[in-house]
């Protein structure tokens, strides 16, 4: 069977030789045929009961949960850690060989500078991080009553920076910011995530609910048919996992660095040729709300190694 990177090739080549009417024609047999393939593609190849237990991450009691409530898809629910090759959770297992431990230790020494117009640093105000900051890395995204919305943990960072120190805001992949976001979730690492899904939540958890299982894109595919209907079949050379956001942010070998989950977020939307909503806009919160909730009871494991 051709690979799905060789169709893609092949319907490039046809649109790009073609005449207008031609370029159309083939367009639409490129997508149909992309799409058919690549569910297909992942539907024939069987599920590898390779996926052995390999212990567990370093700091984590389990990788394993079952679901809080009835009304989810899942009987079980996987840590993204499940899915992975041995190597790969080998440089997770050890804190010294992890290289998204670079990141929270820049965070640590962030948490102490000080910046912007007032002089203060997080420390200023927060004091022990170790302290303060245990255990809100699993409850977020959070309510602010103030502001009336979700905020993820980066959109509560820039909060302070601005509001606290009169600093200017981070970019949400900037070094900085992935830094911090990696440094605060590091000291709730094995703590389950807890996210609030009811009251002024549960309208945000219906908006990502409904992103999630929304076909989007030319390969016409949403969020579940990869992470709910084929979890633990291989795409490529690779497993594809639950899509879990415990792990977040965390170290993708294929990055080489670290990356925040709305980037994950966009390169999914890429994958299957839809347009990518934008890093901290009001449909990516949602679907982060949705996923917490979804994973909720999984430790969390940041930094997290993936391929």
């Amino acid at each position: 069977m051709l690979s799905v990177a060789t169709l893609e090739y092949a319907g490039e080549e046809m649109i790009m030789k073609g005449t207008a009417k031609t370029k159309a024609l083939s367009a639409l047999f490129a997508v149909t045929m992309l799409s058919a393939t690549s569910i297909s593609y992942m539907q024939t190849v069987k599920a590898d009961d390779g996926l052995k237990d390999d212990g567990l991450p370093s700091g984590i009691s389990k990788v394993m949960v079952k679901p809080t409530t009835n009304d989810g898809p899942l009987d079980e629910i996987f840590s993204g850690w499940h899915f992975r090759s041995k190597e790969t959770k080998n440089l997770q297992k050890d804190d010294f060989e992890n290289p998204g431990y670079l990141w929270v230790e820049q965070g640590e020494e962030l948490w102490a500078t000080k910046d912007g117009s007032k002089g203060k640093s997080c420390k200023s105000c927060h004091d022990d991080a170790t302290k303060a900051m245990k255990g809100v890395g699993a409850n977020m995204p959070k309510w602010d009553a103030k502001l009336k919305r979700p905020l993820t943990l980066e959109q509560r960072i820039n909060t302070c920076r601005t509001q606290g120190l009169g600093a200017k805001e981070w970019k949400w992949e900037s070094s900085q910011m992935l830094s911090m976001t990696a440094f605060i979730r590091n000291l709730s690492r094995g703590m389950p995530m807890n996210v609030q899904a009811d009251g002024p939540m549960k309208p945000w958890v219906e908006k990502g609910k409904n992103i999630y299982y929304t076909r989007v894109g030319q390969l016409n595919m949403s969020c579940s048919n990869c992470h709910e209907d084929n979890y633990g079949k291989y795409i490529r050379a690779d497993h594809l996992s639950q899509g879990q956001s415990n792990g977040f942010p965390t170290y993708r070998l294929k990055w080489q660095k670290l990356g925040s989950l709305h980037r994950r977020f966009k390169g999914c939307m890429k994958n299957i040729r839809a347009t990518p909503y934008k890093p901290g806009s009001d449909e990516f919160v949602a679907l982060e709300i949705y996923l917490s909730q979804r994973g909720k009871g999984l430790e969390i494991e940041t930094p997290a190694v993936r391929n």
